[in-house]
């Protein structure tokens, strides 16, 4: 038997009912809510603007229409790959593939022209959903004549291509009705969806109906999620995490927005009055420094620590007050909003700790596009500052071989897991291990079971001297400076007297001129670097000495990153 740490579950918080496969999750909500508003679809004419609400019933009439336009019009049991920018269209193509007519591929937006055609041929693609936007995108597939044999269906009317809306009115003619006859296998591969790759070629997972609807019912047993709430999909669709999001608010009877750009986010916020949001954690904590960036501006500090204090106090007795207490910041995000869901990679404890005592319930998830993707994950009662929470229900979560410290790989095995990677065993096989996944994240436990992400095996920085540095760690504390965009922490050559061997702690360290500016008068690049190396001098004195940072790089540039926002630390060094 290994050597093993177990993590232990979520408590079930809520009831909630159990599905079978995602067709049978789509028809029950429909129902049940059926008058209620399932999306909220904003329309610009020049500066008017209006608002088209669809129902649930209205939405699912509009999935059982698609499916049976395409398979009337020859696409029945054909592979469709979907490639637009969120929209309920999106979903729409999403449910009616998987729920009616097969295997669905939701592709990345943001990938290399040569890895999207490689997608599309290796998952034996025969049919590219697509908007307008990415219309130029598919011209160049067209004629490059890489994907031959693929046809193409637009979302929007645009000349020389199918339309979704013509075969939305073939189905809503058609005799036959091949949504509701299709039977769902819960067990068969219906989602191909391919990693975004770092360093090599994004590897293709395989998951079915199963891995999803039992991460969804975890989910429901343990988030406060309600029937009537207002979200907006802001995580792209293609990203497990962004369609789990929007199928976990389909399944509670929530209304969704869609999300006018990145740099509307707030106003979005206020316009739609959000109760609930899902996003990654940089938005998040971007909204906590700006708040704490007014706050300062506005000489508030002492105010807002004594009310923290006063409502901190009352809450050991039950008495909630902080929405009262911080009523202008309630105010400033619509008034409404007391969910906030954080997911994609690790977040500063501080923002979500600091949005909480705000009365706002800030938490994160942890997982991966081979999970469906949640694995662990924090609610209103069981959270911790830092930690990515417990096990959701149903899932087996381990630290294998912990070291003296207690830290070692994350595992996890249960019904969310992958069937596989697509026609690549060797690498499944590398990945699962009898019956479990292995995460290539390093994690400890607390005493009492909240889990902690160390960081990525393969990025953990082996000193001389045998001690481990795990740049996560220290990436949390950098981030927590008010001017810090990003960062990255990494080990050099010291060449000290010519021993190469041992290794220094540099950090890349990108900041945003314009805090630097407002916050401390400064413009000029090396007055800014000065600071900020002083403001890292001040970190390493908390700092064991193996844990200091030895050098500092400082740019305003942004990183290389993924298409999922994750650094690439190999092409930033």
């Amino acid at each position: 038997m290994a050597n093993r740490i177990k993590i232990p579950n979520l408590k079930k918080q809520f009831e909630a009912e159990e599905y079978t496969d995602l067709k049978h999750l789509l028809t029950r909500c429909c129902e049940k809510y059926s008058d209620d508003n399932a999306y909220v679809i904003k329309h610009k004419k020049g500066k008017e603007i209006s608002y088209e609400y669809v129902t649930y019933k209205e939405y699912y009439e509009i999935i059982r229409a698609f499916c049976n336009g395409l398979c009337e019009s020859g696409y029945k049991g054909k592979r469709l790959a979907i490639i637009a920018n969120n929209c309920m269209e999106w979903t729409v193509g999403y449910f009616a593939q998987l729920c009616g007519n097969g295997v669905v591929i939701p592709l990345d937006k943001g990938l290399p022209y040569e890895e999207l055609t490689s997608s599309l041929n290796r998952s034996y693609a025969d049919v590219l959903l697509f908007d307008k936007a990415h219309l130029s995108l598919v011209e160049k597939i067209k004629d490059s004549g890489e994907c031959e044999n693929l046809e193409y269906i637009c979302i929007d009317r645009v000349e020389g291509y199918q339309n979704m809306g013509d075969f939305i009115e073939i189905g809503e003619k058609a005799e036959a009705n091949h949504f509701e006859e299709y039977d769902v296998d819960p067990d068969a591969t219906n989602i191909i969806l391919f990693t975004s790759g770092t360093t090599s070629l994004a590897k293709a997972v395989q998951l079915t109906h199963r891995n999803v609807v039992s991460n969804i019912y975890a989910l429901n047993l343990t988030e406060d999620i309600r029937r009537g709430d207002r979200s907006m999909a802001f995580l792209p669709y293609h990203h497990t995490f962004g369609i789990m999001a929007q199928i976990v608010m389909i399944s509670a009877g929530v209304m969704t927005a869609y999300c006018d750009g990145l740099k509307y986010i707030q106003k979005n916020i206020v316009e739609y009055k959000l109760t609930v949001f899902v996003c990654v954690p940089l938005l998040i904590e971007s909204i906590y420094k700006k708040i704490m960036a007014t706050i300062q501006k506005e000489g508030l500090e002492k105010k807002v620590q004594t009310g923290v204090k006063i409502s901190n106090f009352l809450l050991k007795f039950g008495i909630d007050i902080r929405r009262r207490i911080f009523k202008d910041i309630h105010e400033k995000l619509g008034g409404h909003l007391r969910f906030v869901i954080s997911g994609a990679s690790a977040i500063d404890p501080e923002a979500l700790k600091g949005l909480s005592e705000f009365g706002i319930f800030a938490f994160q998830g942890y997982g991966m596009t081979e999970t469906s993707p949640v694995l662990a994950a924090e609610n209103h009662k069981e959270s911790r500052a830092g930690s990515i929470g417990k096990a959701i229900p149903g899932v087996e979560l381990c630290i294998d071989e912990p070291n003296d410290e207690g830290i070692g790989e994350l595992i996890a095995r249960g019904p969310n897991i992958m069937k596989g990677y697509f026609e690549n065993p060797e690498a499944t096989e590398e990945i699962l291990v009898d019956g479990w996944l292995h995460t290539g994240d390093l994690a400890r436990v607390d005493k009492d079971g909240y889990v902690y992400i160390c960081g990525r095996k393969k990025n953990v920085i082996v000193l001389k001297n045998g001690k481990n540095v795990y740049p996560e760690e220290l990436e949390v504390l950098i981030s927590n400076l008010p001017y810090v965009e990003e960062n990255m922490v990494y080990g050099e050559p010291k060449k000290h007297d010519g021993d190469e061997t041992d290794l220094a702690l540099v950090a890349k360290i990108v900041y945003r001129p314009e805090s630097m500016k407002e916050l401390y008068g400064l413009t000029d690049p090396a007055q800014i670097e000065s600071h900020i190396k002083t403001d890292i001098g001040r970190i390493n004195e908390q700092l064991p000495v193996y844990k200091q940072l030895l050098r500092v790089h400082v740019t305003d540039e942004p990183m290389i990153k993924t298409t999922t926002g994750k650094v690439k630390r190999y092409a930033n060094k």
